[in-house]
């Protein structure tokens, strides 16, 4: 059961204050009768709820896969920037936010939702769920890179050191521009861009491809998303 009023509003109908006057205008109908009070409960699975004759479904949670394209920021709301909950043109819900942080110029695979807890098992590095990162690098990496890497790099500095935790460092094709698969199980600051840095390396280009058992669509163009299928979410929520 859930308020008529935070039916609208997480429908993206109003804020509570502008729904609630749609409902004391009679412009809102339940089961075909007008609504008379915001605070009326419905069942969002069963009853119709109409605003100015069209029926407003409710969606308790939404899971959208996005192919964040470079330029555009990791937020919710930016007063200057894109940000990846801006392209998501046919949401329902008000609330949704990344799951996690991708910088502002690496691409790939990101999810929009509105599952906190979800989000929260994806992320706590106690989970240990992996995210999987293709990316191009300046110098040659070398095996000695692995196993720096497996171990666990430095990322600190010598005031404060901060060791990563081991990383899978796939070298895919090693010369002076190098081409790498790279699998974290946490999120730190800028923590790829300091983990090659630390093995005096650059990274040039960076994609992901994966978060857990998520794999971005090969067939999104950066900018493009699409809903989650329920196997795929499945699969998450097994995690």
């Amino acid at each position: 059961m859930v308020r008529l009023d935070k039916y609208l509003t997480d429908m993206g109908c109003g804020t509570r204050r502008e729904v609630k006057k749609l409902i004391h205008q009679g412009r809102v109908t339940v089961d075909g009768q007008a609504a008379q009070k915001p605070e009326r409960k419905v069942e969002a699975d069963c009853q119709s709820v109409c605003l100015d004759g069209k029926q407003i479904g409710y969606e308790a949670y939404e899971y959208y896969m996005l192919y964040k394209p470079a330029g555009v920021v990791s937020a919710t709301v930016d007063s200057e920037c894109e940000t990846v909950v801006d392209l998501i043109r046919n949401k329902k819900r008000r609330d949704l936010f990344p799951v996690g942080r991708l910088d502002k110029d690496t691409e790939g695979l990101l999810l929009i939702t509105n599952d906190g807890a979800l989000a929260h098992r994806l992320l706590s590095p106690k989970k240990h769920v992996d995210k999987c990162y293709y990316a191009r690098v300046q110098g040659t990496v070398t095996d000695a890179d692995q196993k720096v890497f497996r171990d666990g790099v430095d990322i600190g500095t010598a005031e404060q050191p901060e060791a990563a935790m081991p990383a899978v460092l796939e070298i895919m094709k090693g010369s002076d521009i190098s081409e790498i698969r790279l699998t974290i199980q946490e999120g730190k600051y800028h923590q790829i861009k300091r983990m090659f840095a630390a093995v005096g390396k650059e990274f040039l280009y960076l994609k992901r491809e994966r978060l857990g058992s998520l794999r971005l669509d090969n067939r999104l163009k950066p900018g493009e998303y699409r809903a989650l299928t329920d196997e795929e979410l499945k699969e998450l929520k097994n995690l």
